[in-house]
């Protein structure tokens, strides 16, 4: 079992004849050992997987030589007022093909009869979720789909000078996530129709696994009202001898067993799949940021939305412990491979619709 640091590193009322959709990207306690829905999902994305490495060999070859217009959403011969007219970083072919690899998968999948194709047919329960997870900016005209462990503090701050809240987003204040902020789920329907339709939206996305980490590393190894609600209770279940637990010394191993036994619409918010935070076949997004390239995604956000040109992402603050590609090998090389690829299923949504790579455990990527 790896040690938690690796060696030296209002209410609203609905209309009543909302549709309830299947998910096939839960999967719950009493499923895990049938999984009836999982197989045609894990086709699905074989292919998906297939055909996206050959769009990216294809179009690599392509774009090498001919200069083709960069997708939705990319950043490629965008100038941003932030970087002194400089053309934002990141033109290259390879995350013009990623975008858009990104962009036809979001476009194959949700328009599948099984998805959700706007707000009102999600369940009472999954549009509960995603509309307390929706910030709302009238005066900016904007919509920013919050997702825990991808910056959003950071954003919050943002939203909150831009209301007023905030003289800075370097003001060192504990950050409060609700006060001063208003949400979707705050407002009635024709006003959430009309917002919907006519302001911008974005998400920020990472990588599922490294999110995941980032979660376990930060709530279990530093928050103590983490470790006494989740971790005492985690170690009781999935420790043969827990003896008195005080919920600091969860393994990560412990953890993913956690979160393989929760049912997804009832998690904690900070390892809940972005698809259920942010129900992205549902609701349309203008744009899809990179944790990857946090700075110079966020810097196009605040162009787009027209923010006044101060106002300047926040950096991370001094505190912050990053998730290493390293730490990441070591952790996931040191956790039972059986329990990562039982796992997957549940954040398979989360791996091909925002076009991230799934975790290489093989016995010769964990020997490097």
């Amino acid at each position: 079992m790896p040690p938690l640091h690796p060696p030296g590193k209002n209410a609203t009322k609905w209309p009543s004849d909302a549709v309830t959709i299947r998910q096939t990207a839960v999967v719950t306690p009493q499923s895990r050992t049938r999984h009836p829905t999982i197989l045609p999902l894990m086709l699905m994305f074989g292919v998906i997987v297939a055909s996206s490495a050959l769009l990216m060999m294809i179009e690599k070859g392509i774009l090498a030589e001919v200069k083709t217009p960069p997708p939705q959403g990319d950043l490629a011969w965008r100038v941003s007022s932030r970087s002194n007219g400089r053309v934002v970083k990141g033109t290259d072919a390879e995350w013009q093909v990623t975008q858009d690899i990104r962009n036809r998968t979001l476009h194959t999948i949700c328009r599948k009869r099984s998805m959700p194709h706007s707000l009102w047919e999600l369940s009472a329960v999954q549009r509960k979720i995603v509309l307390k997870h929706i910030l709302v900016s009238d005066e900016y005209r904007f919509l920013y789909c919050y997702v825990p462990k991808v910056a959003c503090s950071n954003w919050k701050r943002v939203l909150k000078v831009l209301a007023g809240e905030l003289e800075s987003v370097d003001v060192n204040l504990k950050m409060d996530h609700k006060k001063g902020l208003v949400f979707l789920a705050d407002l009635q329907p024709d006003e959430i129709r009309h917002r919907l339709e006519n302001y911008f939206k974005f998400i920020f996305v990472r990588d599922p696994m490294e999110r995941l980490l980032s979660a376990y590393r930060n709530k279990f190894g530093e928050i103590k009202e983490y470790q006494q609600k989740y971790g005492v209770e985690i170690v009781k279940r999935y420790r043969k001898n827990p003896g008195k637990a005080k919920g600091d010394d969860v393994t990560f191993s412990e953890f993913l067993h956690y979160l393989l036994d929760e049912d997804v619409e009832k998690m904690n918010e900070h390892w809940m799949p972005v698809y259920n935070l942010c129900q992205p076949c549902a609701i349309t997004y203008d744009f899809i940021g990179s944790y990857e390239r946090l700075k110079e995604d966020a810097d196009y956000v605040l162009d787009r939305i027209k923010a006044p040109v101060f106002l300047q992402f926040p950096e991370r603050q001094a505190w912050y412990k990053p998730v290493t590609k390293e730490m990441q090998h070591y952790f996931l090389c040191n956790t039972p491979q059986g329990l990562i690829k039982e796992l997957i299923p549940k954040y398979i949504l989360d791996f091909s619709l925002f076009a991230y790579s799934l975790p290489n455990i093989t016995t010769a990527s964990c020997r490097q």
